[in-house]
């Protein structure tokens, strides 16, 4: 209890969950536009926009998200000087929501797909017979249902997401919680068990209510058919 007690005395624990926290909030609403976005491309009519869709899917889904981070940093700030802000941290923090968001996205898409899939086809027959356009069939019939259907996997990949935001640190992010993990463990070896638990909890904490939650919406809006 003492190993407990002297890491949280020695070391602001919440604050690096909360930089987790606001990384995985932005990244959730970013990907979120993203992958709605795409989602509709790769239902579109129109070949060339499926493809293009398919295509970022594919590429993003398979990178690993380290990779992404790395480039943030290395590619994106570094060799092309694209900045956000000139105070240090503010700027890698919203290098590595651009990242998550981007990585993100893809399994946002593939999970509103999914959801596309339980839309029964004569929906659609129905909007076009109804005389709406493609934009309205997506946006009036399709994907409102689609959402409700895709509760659980988009639940998942919030999860997912939460879990990713520690990747944050290849971006050189040092306020979140695995680059204060590692700099307890160089100076506190003697309690490493107690440190691992303390994250370990953490995210066990942060994670179940999601869990709950999006299990308990996916029954309650669960399409009846």
């Amino acid at each position: 209890m003492d190993g407990f007690l002297s890491l949280f005395q020695s070391y602001n624990v919440p604050a690096a969950f909360l930089v987790n926290l606001e990384l995985t909030f932005w990244s959730a609403i970013f990907s979120a536009i993203l992958g709605i976005i795409l989602v509709v491309m790769r239902i579109s009519p129109i070949s060339s926009m499926r493809r293009v869709a398919a295509g970022y899917v594919e590429l993003f889904k398979n990178m690993p998200l380290t990779i992404i981070m790395v480039f943030m940093v290395l590619g994106v700030f570094a060799q092309l000087k694209i900045s956000f802000s000139d105070n240090f941290d503010t700027n890698f923090f919203w290098l590595a929501v651009v990242g998550l968001s981007l990585y993100t996205a893809a399994f946002v898409c593939e999970s509103l797909r999914s959801g596309i899939n339980t839309v029964p086809l004569g929906q659609a027959e129905a909007a076009r017979a109804m005389g709406l356009n493609f934009m309205q069939s997506a946006t009036l019939i399709i994907m409102p249902q689609a959402l409700r259907g895709s509760v659980a996997p988009l639940g998942n990949t919030l999860i997912a997401l939460l879990k990713n935001s520690t990747v944050a640190a290849a971006a050189s992010v040092a306020t979140e919680t695995s680059s204060l993990m590692s700099e307890m463990i160089e100076f506190r070896p003697d309690v490493i068990v107690q440190i691992f638990l303390v994250f370990a909890f953490g995210y066990v904490i942060l994670i179940i209510p999601i869990g709950v939650l999006t299990t308990y919406l996916s029954n309650k809006l669960a399409v009846r058919r």
